[in-house]
């Protein structure tokens, strides 16, 4: 099944045939105008060398005129092996749409609102066959019916003729046109981004890599770079400016020889305030008492940390180097940003 941009917006088109699977492009007069392209034959010759396929309107009150525009076309210096001229279908496009195609052109009989119209464009030869599924139901069309009765002609009948499902307004047309068995559709880029998206897939692929992140990043890459650290003739109101200048909930005490006393938390303060009041913030950090520092070295992968940080159940971990302090490790950081 082929998959069409439909746009006339450069920046758009240029973005979606990036992704390397786009099998061409289909525009119309009325984008361009929306576009405000004024130069269309040099709108047209620009898409041309961009996109591996381009079907371009060949408009006409005759079918002579309308052959006469495709070849017109054609002398600007496109590839009629790359190029589809679209014809909105009536008596005199279904007549060029035979010349056309007598000529070894390719052709999209489009604007097509009934299977009548659909047989007459696929008897003349029309490469693709084009309901545009959202205007008909707009109009209150059973659009998807006449959709899957011109594959069924199609299959049926043996043309060789591709139907192509276009006017697509929401993501669920796609799955419409898949049911439909339709051969091919197009479909404005804002669609196109959607049709990958799917909630539980977040979930599954944000925990392969949450998984991965821990087994093969080590405690030195997670952390951000700071190192609370004050000295235990510090007193308590010194800390808790330290924890709220670094934006951690906890801070390294150290002795004066640089060896670590312990680590002091907001839990360690809310604890003494209960205990003795305001009292407690001119008290020296060397004359509490602390418990064994919980720490982790640097070089230890997320996964070691993730386990410290479930069996302890503390929110950060002090992180070191050759028993001196170069950080803290906060639950946050096992997470990718």
């Amino acid at each position: 099944m082929e998959l069409y941009l439909d746009s006339a917006n450069l920046k758009e088109i240029e973005e979606g045939f990036k992704l390397g699977f786009l099998n061409g492009l289909t525009t119309t007069p009325t984008f361009m105008q929306r576009e405000g392209v004024t130069d269309i034959d040099g709108m047209i010759v620009k898409l041309s060398k961009i996109v591996p396929v381009l079907q371009i309107e060949a408009l006409g009150n005759t079918a002579e005129d309308v052959v006469k525009e495709a070849h017109r076309q054609l002398n600007l210096g496109l590839d009629p092996k790359k190029t589809v001229f679209k014809i909105p279908v009536s008596l005199e496009g279904v007549r060029a749409c035979k010349m056309l195609r007598n000529d070894g052109l390719m052709v999209n009989v489009h604007l097509v609102y009934t299977i009548q119209q659909a047989y007459m464009a696929m008897h003349a030869g029309a490469n693709y066959v084009c309901p545009l599924v959202g205007r008909l139901q707009d109009q209150g069309h059973d659009a998807l019916s006449l959709v899957s009765d011109c594959v069924n002609a199609v299959n049926r009948y043996g043309y060789d003729t591709k139907i192509m499902f276009s006017s697509v307004r929401y993501n669920e047309h796609i799955r419409n046109a898949i049911d439909c068995g339709v051969h091919t559709f197009t479909v404005p880029l804002k669609i196109i981004k959607t049709l990958t998206e799917n909630h539980f897939t977040t979930i599954g692929t944000d925990q392969f890599l949450q998984d991965t992140r821990l087994m093969t990043m080590t405690v030195k890459e997670a952390m951000n770079g700071k190192n609370p650290i004050v000295g235990a003739d510090s007193n308590v109101k010194d800390a808790i400016v330290k924890m709220t200048d670094f934006g951690f909930g906890a801070i390294t005490v150290t002795n004066a020889d640089g060896s670590i006393k312990g680590v002091f938390t907001d839990g360690d303060l809310r604890r003494l305030l209960q205990a003795d009041g305001e009292n407690i913030l001119g008290k020296k950090l060397g004359d509490l008492e602390y418990k064994a520092a919980i720490n982790i070295e640097s070089d230890s992968l997320l996964n070691e940390a993730a386990s410290i940080f479930k069996k302890t159940n503390v929110d950060t971990i002090m992180v070191t180097e050759n028993g001196k302090p170069v950080g803290m490790l906060d639950i946050q950081d096992l997470k990718a940003n």
